[in-house]
């Protein structure tokens, strides 16, 4: 029986190890996808703000001309 058992180990161990490889890998690759999809947004709503603050400077700034001297 105890030759058995390690035959079955031997056969089963490789598939572990090798669903373990997998799952680490996309595990990896998935969360560097996620990590990736949260700096395009921050940098996304950075420029966002860049641009609404691009259009709301010149609007506060004094226009030319409405000096009467």
């Amino acid at each position: 029986m105890d030759s058995t058992m390690i035959a079955i180990a031997v056969g089963i161990i490789p598939s572990i190890g090798v669903g373990l490889l997998f799952w680490f890998v996309m595990r990896t690759i998935i969360r560097a996808d996620r990590n990736e999809r949260a700096a395009i947004a921050e940098q996304e709503a950075a420029e966002a703000a860049r641009s609404a603050g691009a259009t709301q400077t010149p609007a506060a700034e004094p226009t030319q001309g409405t000096d009467a001297a």
